[in-house]
């Protein structure tokens, strides 16, 4: 967490997972920040942790099984009214067993075009432009 204009600012990882033409989401579990809200899959970054063991820590929590993160995609910063984010995009791929909802209420492999049924946080909002280009390279 780093601190900026006395607001704290914490980087976050999300995980872009492909399987049959659809991605991953994630429900945010009631109690939380923005809960209700769908969302890509990650979290928060810990001290000490790259950005990487990051992400595979929070797949591993949230969802209970393992990726291979092939490439950093984009980052986004966003400004909350009590914090900052900066949201990390991976691509990832491998994904070993089956997601279930252990750190989340619920998920969802969803079309890309059909994400805007979704109510999404900002950060990911801005996400679908560059998702939705994606989704070519991804469709079976």
């Amino acid at each position: 967490m780093k601190s900026t204009n006395s607001k704290p600012h914490f980087d976050v990882t999300a995980a872009l997972i492909w399987r049959d033409s659809k991605i991953l989401i994630t429900k945010r579990r009631e109690g939380r920040h923005l809960a209700g809200y769908w969302e890509f899959p990650g979290g928060k970054q810990e001290l000490g942790e790259s950005l990487e063991e990051c992400l595979r820590r929070e797949i591993s929590e949230e969802l209970g099984v393992n990726v291979e993160i092939e490439e950093h995609i984009v980052r986004v910063d966003h400004d909350y009214d009590t914090k900052s984010i900066s949201l990390h995009l991976f691509l990832c791929s491998g994904l070993v067993g089956e997601p279930r909802p252990i750190g989340c209420d619920d998920i969802r492999w969803v079309d890309p075009k059909d994400i805007d049924q979704y109510k999404l946080p900002p950060p990911d909002i801005q996400l679908l432009p560059l998702i939705r280009k994606l989704a070519d390279r991804f469709s079976t």
